[in-house]
């Protein structure tokens, strides 16, 4: 209740936009008693409702306040619609004169309903309820409400909760409760008869003045408690307040439905009216997830409010690259920066790094791709700008360009799905994400609860929504990596804070200014790399992350058409009797392991004294390096098995060992100066795969593989080509003389 408006001098941003506003207004609070809400864009929604309610509503009037249409005001308006309830919402559109409600304040709420109801002041029979509306979610019909009001025998019943506040002094004063009952007035929400509520107001209070210490006074005052037959909620039969009360109440969501109620667990009731007072914010929005029939079956909040995108008159929006740490495969990540499905002309870009790995392509993409965006800007290492320096330029730059919204992407995650920009821009929200995860794990790019100290924790239905059992929209406090967010936010975010992050300070101040943070999971946009443990100072880093990231590795290293090979009704070439061949790798994986191994630079001798072998003698020398030597012996272990092994047990029948065995892997040279050739010999295999590591006649002359018993030569070898053949007594052969240029092969000796 404490914060309901503080925030609300960010909503004008100019005058123009205060007279759009109220222009909008005026539609808006039409449709709030046609059944339908617009919001802030006019998108106009039909949540469903039951309207058997309809002629209570004559009978029970009841009336919010609210400066603005918050994120939260909207919610409460859809709860109120959900339930067929028409409410009145008072001030809206007016400045606020209640305090800033990071105390006391809020007397203002007093006397727009002491005005409001002066006409029904006498209407006996006429209800008259009061809710706050920011922190406010309705769960019930009016006969519900109203059955649940007359149980208590109160002609004034006021929401309690457990804290006496603002004046803890008073809280002795207040009649004692039993067990875990709330003992003190909350003036969150509150329900009575028009005389009595009346009756209740007609002190004056300034606007300045606290609501709640007003309640209270009237409260505590023996006499008028009586005169009014006012009551406490004590048990939460009709009103919940949150704060401090958070191990009293489950939500239990309907497994076929995803429907959920939230209960009093302590008094076995069911409140209609939930209140998210105090510190409780974060608690009330998990809950709204799923209370007010946001899911029936299917999440049918998904499909109100629905932005429809004129493709003459598309929002502008700056695409922030944010690329603070070091991440692998940050080529593929720029590939899917580019493919984004958005006019480019509707773009201002802005890239930032802070890490030198990744200066040259940035600086590259913006030199081919640059002149194709609205504007165009990065910052380098060499810039010597902070994280949270460039965070905040980049929302400089969205206010500058006067961009309807921002879009920040940050290195790690990967955008599959061209389309991810226009589907965010459909949800129509102020914040909002797409559900990106690692691959294999649960680790995503949202928390779904906080610590108390504002730090992770996990949430009933984190694991659900990332593995997608849940599909839907969600509330969260916390997001990270990918998401978009709308002008109307910019001026409440900050990333400067004594404590946190960039990303927790940007999310800490959307949370304290109202502002929901959304994450949808409805389609699979993208995916999160693992940046744990990345070594950005070996050569060619991305190459040593298959056992981290075996998704991108695989999209980068193994070839399209590998997955052909495994196709049992597609015959693989056999350039030789029993020597196969398959398209395996990519010419990056060539490109990179070659640059490992030159990197490396240790080749051995050729010579048969081998120090590296058992017993250090080598009787078929070659000038190599073993893998071990560059600390990949275990990734290429990993490759031979996931990707090897599939295809010998497609071609060599009957034949299985998992997972594979191979002790010589490495990667052989052949030069006309050092070792233009290999003599014949047997390998000490069981099967021995060789992959041309660089194409003949470009990058040499001469080479190739000469089995001797079959009298057949490979001599027009590819570059990613594998070739496969049995290792001992039948495929003795030779390697064919190199006249011209280097030729790099990648040899391993399986199961020998």
């Amino acid at each position: 209740m404490q914060q309901q408006h503080k925030q609300s001098a960010l909503f004008w941003r100019s005058p123009a936009m205060l007279l759009l506003f109220l222009a909008s207004l005026l539609l808006f609070l039409q449709g709030a008693h046609t059944k339908s809400e617009a919001d802030a864009d006019g998108v106009v929604a039909a949540p469903v409702v039951d309207a058997s309610t309809s002629n209570l509503n004559d009978k029970i009037k009841v009336f919010t306040v609210a400066s603005e249409p918050t994120d939260g005001y909207r919610r409460y308006i859809r709860s109120s619609h959900v339930y067929d309830i028409e409410v009145t919402t008072l001030g809206m559109g007016e400045e606020w004169t209640g305090g800033d409600m990071k105390t006391a304040g809020g007397g203002v709420k007093i006397n727009l309903l002491r005005k409001a109801i002066e006409p029904l002041k006498d209407a006996q029979d006429t209800l008259i309820m009061f809710t706050d509306s920011y922190d406010v979610i309705i769960t019930a019909r009016l006969e519900e409400i109203l059955e649940k009001f007359k149980e208590t025998g109160a002609k004034l019943l006021f929401s309690a909760e457990k804290f006496c506040w603002p004046d803890k002094s008073l809280a002795n004063k207040y009649p004692e409760v039993e067990g875990k009952a709330s003992r003190y007035l909350n003036s969150g929400a509150f329900i009575g008869y028009a005389p009595q509520v009346y009756a209740l107001l007609e002190e004056p209070i300034e606007d300045t003045g606290d609501d709640q210490l007003y309640f209270t006074k009237v409260f505590l005052d023996e006499t008028k408690r009586a005169k009014l037959g006012m009551k406490l909620d004590t048990q939460s039969r009709l009103f919940q307040s949150l704060h401090g009360a958070k191990n009293d109440v489950k939500l239990k969501v309907d497994l076929d439905s995803n429907q959920g109620t939230l209960q009093n667990i302590d008094f076995m009731t069911t409140p209609a009216i939930i209140h998210g007072n105090g510190l409780s914010k974060v608690d009330l929005n998990a809950y709204g997830n799923y209370l007010a029939k946001t899911f029936s079956g299917i999440c049918t909040v998904c499909q109100e409010y629905i932005l429809e995108l004129d493709e003459k008159q598309l929002p502008v929006v700056t695409l922030a690259v944010i690329v603070p740490q070091a991440v692998p495969f940050f080529d593929l990540f720029l590939e899917g920066i580019e493919k984004i499905d958005y006019p480019k002309d509707h773009l201002h870009l802005y890239m930032y790094t802070s890490v030198p790995l990744h200066d040259e392509l940035i600086e590259a993409y913006v030199s081919k791709h640059g002149k194709k965006y609205a504007s165009a800007k990065f910052v380098l290492s060499t810039d010597l700008l902070d994280e949270r320096s460039g965070r905040q330029l980049a929302l400089d730059k969205a206010q500058q360009h006067h961009s309807d919204y921002l879009f920040v992407v940050d290195g790690e995650a990967h955008i599959d799905d061209k389309a991810v920009l226009r589907e965010l821009l459909k949800l129509n929200k102020q914040f909002v994400a797409p559900l990106f995860n690692k691959y294999y794990e649960l680790w995503s790019n949202f928390w779904g609860a906080l610590s108390d100290g504002g730090y992770y924790a996990r949430s009933h239905d984190y694991v659900d929504i990332v593995k997608r059992d849940l599909v839907g929209i969600f509330n969260v406090p916390h997001v990270t990596s990918i998401y978009l967010i709308k002008h109307s936010a910019f001026e409440a975010i900050k990333f400067e804070h004594k404590e946190f992050d960039p990303d927790m300070a940007l999310c800490e101040s959307l949370r304290n200014a109202g502002i929901f943070m959304f994450i949808s999971n409805q389609r699979n946009l993208g995916h999160l790399v693992n940046v744990d443990n990345f070594n950005s100072s070996v050569v060619r880093p991305d190459f040593h992350t298959l056992l981290s990231n075996r998704y991108d590795w695989t999209k980068k290293y193994i070839h399209p058409d590998y997955a052909n090979f495994l196709n049992e009704s597609i015959p693989v070439p056999q350039p030789c009797p029993d020597v196969y061949w398959f398209h395996v790798v990519t010419e990056a994986f060539c490109d990179d392991l070659v640059a490992i191994m030159e990197g490396h630079g240790k080749w051995s001798d050729g010579s048969n004294s081998d120090k590296r072998l058992e017993g250090g003698y080598e009787a078929v020398p070659t000038r190599d390096i073993h893998m071990r030597q560059v600390g990949l012996d275990t990734l290429y272990l990993k490759f031979l098995n996931i990707f090897v092994r599939p295809l010998q047990e497609r071609v060599f029948t009957g034949y299985y060992h998992n997972p594979v065995r191979s002790l010589m892997n490495f990667m052989v040279r052949y030069r006309p100066d050092e070792q233009p050739s290999l003599r014949p010999h047997h390998d000490s295999s069981t099967y021995t795969i060789n992959i041309a590591m660089n194409n003949v006649g470009e990058d040499y002359e001469g080479g190739g593989c000469r089995f001797l018993r079959y009298n057949c030569s490979v001599t027009e070898t590819k570059k990613g080509w594998m070739l496969m053949h049995p290792g001992r007594l039948t495929h003795f052969h030779e390697g064919l003389l190199v006249t011209k240029g280097t030729r790099y092969i990648m040899i391993s000796f399986i199961d020998p």
